[in-house]
């Protein structure tokens, strides 16, 4: 029997039908992409093809989608370009560029070339925390808010290079592509060697053709969390950026914004020196940059229609200056005139650009100086979280360099970089500095150019630059005694020399007064604070404006609004700043010395500023004369009390009593400290604070002398 035909040692194959052939994925993903751009309509309008279309004519090679509507077109693709940014990233800008060609040279696309369009992306997806990304975000796509504190300057990336053989001519051209990732040049020739002939090209015979090469402009950013998204006790983490094309320039260090890119990895060189071969770097390769919103020095902040509206209902309110002064930290009780200050501190005045190019500043800036426990510290906290733009820190965590600016040198290209302070990323807020007294006289010099020029001089290691610190400041200190000593001049109380304390355009002395009734209210008012009673509503801390709508009203006061002073506020502002000068100088010629805070053209600028704050409260476009007199009230009950603390009454009783004391004891001779308050108090009618300040101005003088533990006064010189 035969054996079968399976049984025998041959190969037998039976046909098939022929399988439908795969096509390509990738090309199927462009045209995709170049489907969407052509055809993605938003009420009858082509929105890609017309933003390319305008971007072309102006020779801007690249073009900004926005994610939401690629989701809207094709679910799938936008997931793909999600999660697989890194591949899908060149074929949309291909499809990009194909769709560009098809705009600029309908008839005959293939002939032509031009750059490859770059892909910028806008996202509203949430955003992710840099402490949050970690290994499993690594090639995907990633949005991170955070403010930039440090740009280097502008390199040059090859796309393209074009190597040449220095033995025998061969030329050849590698494509780069990645951030960070460098590329690895072929170390032998592999032209093709002809019969008969010896091929003796050497190792590494490759050398780069600059003239022949494609680079692009790349710029490596530093984004460091916003401080507000710092948990309590953690140092605020940074990670690189690297843009480059279109994106690059964009930011300057001290701008807030939200980054969208993929989330990458390099080898750094100095890592892999120290034998960590496997350990890479983290980055983010940027591919879309949006700035806050909030961010005010930047960029006009957007607002919708009911929210304008919203904000001019509320500036129609009657009595809003006072709902807006106690809108400021509610858990506070009393400190009005503090509270409206700060009020005028956070709306700001108008910045002002003079014909010749100077530049006055708007900002207006704040000090309160007092006891211990007066809240001092919870304003400054408070105006943190209700200022658009804040940063908080205390004098003695701050240095000179913290506070304005510092130079640090790259690790990996040695370049000398700067990295903006606190006074630099606050630009366009506000800087709160707790703990003023605390602060060495050198640093506290640093910020004398930022509080009145508004910027910030650099000349170190090479650099030479002026960066813009446009804030207000906001600084709360204790007395050199610790409490404020009534008894003593405001001179031997504050340790502050003149030239910072002339900046400030209201100081404040916040004392702790003993007062029965008063002591009765803050004691009822902390009580229902911590207990939170029911029976009583009207004592609970709830402010007129809800905090984030406070926060934005502010906001658009700021950018919609800069006042005018009316002719009549300005008559009356320069008069009464004479008057006030006047009253000054009296008071310095009575005491015999001059004023620790002086009252000089600053103070009147000051007086404008706060002018025009109270005007842009209600949105008004000009300061009319009864903002003035608040103004001017506010200045009279801050600064200038704290200049001539002693009231002219209080200095004429002492003067008097100074006279009489010098007719009623002779030299040598001495009286008890009871008898003289007997005499002096009781019997004369004067008080007795003044008859104590008269006791101890002479014995400054060494006129008298206080023996047995201040109860005996004995006559010892003229």
């Amino acid at each position: 029997m035969a054996a079968t035909g399976w049984e025998q040692s041959n190969i037998y194959y039976t046909p098939v039908l022929p399988g439908e052939q795969q096509e390509d994925s990738k090309a199927n993903y462009e045209r995709s992409f170049v489907r969407f751009l052509e055809e993605f309509v938003i009420d009858g309008n082509f929105v890609y093809r017309t933003q390319l279309r305008d971007n072309l004519l102006v020779k801007k090679y690249c073009l900004e989608v926005e994610v939401k509507h690629l989701i809207s077109f094709n679910e799938d693709l936008a997931h793909l370009l999600s999660s697989e940014p890194a591949e899908m990233l060149p074929l949309f800008e291909s499809a990009i560029t194909t769709v560009a060609k098809r705009l600029l040279f309908p008839r005959d696309q293939e002939a032509v070339e031009i750059p490859t369009c770059q892909l910028i992306l806008r996202s509203d997806a949430n955003v992710l925390s840099i402490r949050d990304l970690n290994a499993a975000h690594i090639s995907r796509l990633v949005r991170v808010p955070g403010i930039i504190i440090g740009a280097s300057t502008l390199s040059c990336r090859a796309t393209k290079l074009h190597l040449v053989c220095r033995s025998c001519g061969n030329s050849k051209s590698i494509f780069v592509t990645g951030g960070f990732s460098g590329i690895q040049i072929p170390r032998v020739c592999d032209s093709p060697v002809l019969e008969g002939e010896r091929k003796d090209c050497p190792m590494d015979p490759y050398i780069i053709d600059h003239s022949r090469s494609t680079f692009i402009d790349q710029q490596v950013l530093k984004l460091q969390e916003a401080p507000d998204m710092v948990p309590v006790g953690e140092l605020p983490r940074h990670v690189l950026l690297n843009a480059d094309r279109y994106l690059t320039n964009l930011i300057s260090p001290g701008t807030r914004c939200v980054i969208t890119g993929i989330f990458s990895i390099f080898q750094n060189k100095a890592v892999k020196a120290n034998g960590a071969v496997a350990i890479r770097n983290p980055y983010i390769r940027v591919l879309g940059i949006q700035r806050n919103d909030d961010d005010g020095t930047k960029s006009i902040p957007l607002f919708s229609e009911e929210e304008e509206e919203q904000f001019l209902e509320i500036s129609r309110t009657p009595n809003l200056y006072q709902i807006i002064a106690n809108s400021i930290a509610p858990a506070i009780y009393g400190n009005e005139d503090i509270k409206r200050a700060i009020a005028c501190l956070l709306f700001s005045g108008s910045k002002k650009i003079l014909p010749d190019g100077m530049r006055l500043r708007g900002d207006i800036n704040v000090l309160l100086l007092g006891d211990p426990g007066t809240a001092k510290s919870q304003f400054l906290k408070f105006v943190e979280r209700a200022a658009p733009i804040a940063v908080y820190t205390s004098g003695k965590g701050s240095s000179a360099a913290g506070l304005t600016a510092s130079v640090q040198r790259d690790a990996a290209t040695r370049e000398f970089y700067l990295e903006g302070g606190a006074m630099v990323l606050a630009d366009g807020g506000v800087v709160c500095v707790d703990e003023f007294d605390k602060m060495r006289d050198e640093d506290r010099v640093a910020i004398h150019e930022a509080m009145e020029q508004q910027t910030i001089s650099i000349a170190k290691a090479g650099i030479t630059t002026i960066l813009n610190s446009r804030t207000s400041v906001l600084a709360a200190a204790n007395p050199i005694f610790g409490r404020y000593d009534e008894m003593k001049s405001p001179g031997e109380n504050i340790d502050f020399q003149t030239t910072i304390l002339s900046r400030f355009d209201m100081i404040f002395i916040v004392r702790d007064e003993h007062d029965e009734t008063r002591d009765k209210n803050i004691a009822k008012h902390v009580i229902s604070l911590h207990t939170n009673l029911q029976d009583a509503p009207e004592t609970l801390a709830i402010g007129e404006i809800p905090l984030d709508i406070f926060r934005r009203y502010i906001n658009y006061c700021r950018h919609r609004c800069a006042p005018v002073l009316t002719a009549e506020a300005a008559e009356k502002l320069s008069s009464q700043f004479v008057s006030i000068r006047k009253r000054v100088h009296q008071v310095e010629s009575e005491s015999n010395e001059r004023s620790t805070i002086p009252i000089t053209v600053r103070q009147l600028e000051a007086i404008i500023r706060i002018t025009e704050a109270l005007a842009k409260m209600t949105l008004s476009s000009v300061a009319t004369e009864e903002h003035a007199n608040e103004a001017i009230r506010l200045f009279l009950t801050s600064t200038l009390a704290a200049a001539t603390s002693n009231s002219p009454e209080v200095t004429e009783e002492v003067k008097k009593i100074e006279a009489s004391l010098r007719k009623r004891l002779p030299i040598g001779f001495q009286a008890s400290y009871r008898m003289l308050v007997r005499e002096y108090v009781n019997g004369h009618g004067y008080s007795q604070r003044a008859l104590e300040m008269a006791l101890q101005i002479l014995a400054g003088k060494e006129t008298i002398q206080m023996r047995n533990g201040g109860q005996t006064v004995y006559r010892a010189g003229v």
